[in-house]
């Protein structure tokens, strides 16, 4: 049998005549040549694993996380070899599952130096490698298995046969970096969203697990991707701020931060970490975006819950603020989720930091501007029932956006009352045929019920879309003492609809949230405006002008304040389409207003929990809002 070896050597070399990467001379970041580190160089050297023993032993929290993880490397022994089975357009779940099984086995293998873990490592790898292919149509997917593959090959190099090694890394090389160098697939490396960030890593990952094989290429890999990595970075900028959300974060963020870890470990340095401080500073938006009860503000696709994220330990150590795992404290606190497939690196970035001296933040408004502006308020950081306000701006235009600029969510006493549906699976609407990634105006995304404006808490005007390119930004905010705030310019989103738009959101004495639009309307005919929340509760008209919610055993008013006259109305969240998700348990209230041409008015909504004591109080006009 030829070796197999010698066909990737042989195949990097025709590679290299033919793509057009540079020579070591031209290496953007890279230092000189250097000597390539043995295996394991992936995260975790060799040796490295005597101070993660030691951390665990000194803390019960990293203890028992270091007991989930090898309990569960412990389950998947019994398990079947992962199948190629794919879903609609996608084989991701397979991959996902690949970079669970082997990183979990792989941390296990290295910390007990047991040989069941190898064997079981050994079978997943040697199954993925008789796959077809990793699924190229869907780069995400080849990305993901590359890094699977490359953890169990480089951490368990030594313990591994050499046959099982030779067919490893042919295909990590043919079905990973190889596909990589196609055009139609390297679209990503131009993208500024999570793909460049999950698809740079996959496969720096397969160029750092092949680096003993081809050291020229996999450099010039890294080399590429340290470039091209840094455009969706510079979507951080300037706050810290992620255009995609909450649930896309944890994604793109953490690959990112792996691939940013790998670099380090391997060179002594990430190169370019220090080009982008804004960066640095998105472990406080996530931070923020959760609420008292630890449910996020999702918009955009995203989800509900949180849970435990590595990432966040790395942005701890890195910036040396524990305080950034207060969220991540309560987690660890409670059943962690064996699902999540980098669980093991919270080990690597975040042993050393006493997860029982973590004090809560003391600031009780975030703020983040650039691609999706947001602002996170609150009212306390220790108490259950605080209150919690999401507000956002931004364009339907961006990655996984809706048409939701304006729009917020609200907790108190426990409660979640404002609410977002997130996002709709989308095999669901894919296999329906809806156009769901063309962001043009007439698409079908925006026939989607939970992707347009009717279905988030924000105005529509007319019965008509979003403008999708309108960008809705802060113009003020302040943490002021009983009355912390932030103010949006919405006139660009209803373009062509009203003739100017403002809408601020506060927390004011601790007591209540106040909504308020200050618009004006257009010439020529009368506008007819419609105010959207939707919310899990129970509703019922109980007043002129105001709505009563009842959910788990508490209560919330939310009363129009202006105008005097208006229609309140409730409207059905169950969709006519066959492509719409159901939304069983939801309400959208609000109330719509007719004002004549060129005309100049006010709304002001206040939400009124059942805790509070003052809500009388007079609501100035948003330009007397404080800055």
């Amino acid at each position: 049998m030829k070796n197999i070896r010698g066909k990737i050597i042989a195949a990097t070399f025709i590679l290299m005549l033919s793509v057009p990467f540079g020579a070591q001379s031209q290496w953007k970041y890279l230092p000189e040549r250097q000597a390539v580190p043995p295996h394991p160089r992936i995260l975790l050297k060799a040796g490295e694993e005597q101070a993660l023993k030691n951390n665990i032993a000194a803390d019960p929290t990293w203890a028992a996380v270091h007991q989930l993880v090898i309990n569960e490397a412990d389950r998947m022994l019994g398990l079947p070899e992962l199948k190629r089975e794919q879903i609609g357009r996608r084989l991701l779940s397979v991959s996902r599952e690949a970079i669970r099984r082997l990183f979990y086995l792989s941390y296990a293998c290295r910390m007990t130096d047991s040989e069941a873990y190898v064997r079981k490592a050994e079978r997943e790898m040697l199954a993925i490698a008789s796959f077809t292919d990793w699924n190229p149509s869907h780069f995400l997917d080849v990305a993901e298995m590359t890094m699977a593959l490359s953890i169990g090959y480089d951490w368990l190099y030594a313990k591994l046969s050499e046959p099982t090694r030779q067919r490893v890394a042919l295909a990590i090389f043919t079905k990973g970096i190889d596909p990589s160098m196609n055009n139609k697939n390297a679209w990503y490396k131009t993208a500024t969203h999570n793909w460049n960030q999950v698809c740079n890593a996959g496969i720096a990952f397969g160029a750092i697990a092949l680096m003993d094989n081809m050291p020229e290429l996999s450099n010039s890999i890294i080399d590429a991707a340290l470039e091209s990595i840094q455009l969706p970075m510079k979507d951080y900028e300037p706050d810290g701020a992620y255009p995609e959300g909450f649930g896309y974060w944890d994604y793109g963020t953490s690959f990112n931060v792996m691939f940013l870890s790998a670099v380090e470990k391997l060179y002594g340095t990430d190169f370019i970490l220090g080009k982008n401080p804004s960066f640095l500073k998105t472990g406080e938006y996530r931070l923020n975006m959760a609420g008292p009860g630890y449910k996020s503000f999702n918009y955009s696709d995203n989800g509900l819950n949180g849970g435990l994220n590595a990432a966040m330990f790395w942005f701890a150590s890195k910036t040396k603020n524990p305080t950034l795992l207060w969220t991540e404290k309560h987690y660890l606190s409670k059943e962690i989720r064996t699902t999540d497939r980098l669980l093991p690196a919270i080990l690597l970035w975040g042993s050393h930091i006493r997860i029982s001296e973590v004090q809560p933040p003391e600031n009780l408004i975030w703020t983040g501007t650039g691609v999706t502006p947001v602002a996170l308020m609150r009212t306390s950081w220790t108490q259950p029932g605080a209150i919690y306000v999401g507000f956002k701006g931004g364009t339907a235009s961006s990655n996984h956006a809706h048409m939701d600029a304006g729009s917020f969510v609200m907790d108190a006493d426990g409660v979640r009352w404002a609410s977002d549906f997130g996002m709709q699976d989308y095999n669901s609407l894919e296999t329906k045929g809806v156009d769901l990634w063309n962001r043009s105006q007439s698409s079908d995304r925006w026939r989607v019920f939970r992707y347009n404006n009717m279905a988030h808490n924000t105005l529509t005007v007319n019965n008509a879309l979003h403008d999708v390119q309108g960008f809705a930004s802060l113009i003020s905010t302040s943490g002021q003492v009983g009355f912390i705030s932030a103010v949006a310019e919405m006139t660009p989103v209803y373009k062509g609809q009203l003739a100017a738009a403002k809408r601020g959101v506060a927390i004011l004495d601790g007591q209540y949230v106040a909504v308020k639009d200050e618009i004006r309307t257009q010439g020529g005919q009368e506008t007819v405006v419609r105010w959207t929340m939707l919310t899990t509760a129970t509703v019922k008209i109980s007043g002129r002008n105001s709505f009563e919610l009842r959910q788990d055993g508490k209560r919330l008013k939310l009363e129009v304040a202006e105008p005097a006259k208006v229609s309140l109305k409730t409207w059905s969240t169950v969709s006519p389409n066959d492509f719409d998700a159901e939304n069983p348990g939801t309400s959208l209230i609000g109330f719509e207003v007719s004002l004549p041409p060129s005309t100049e008015a006010t709304l002001l909504v206040k939400l009124i929990p059942q805790s509070a004591k003052r809500t009388s109080g007079a609501v100035p006009p948003l330009s007397q809002w404080p800055k």
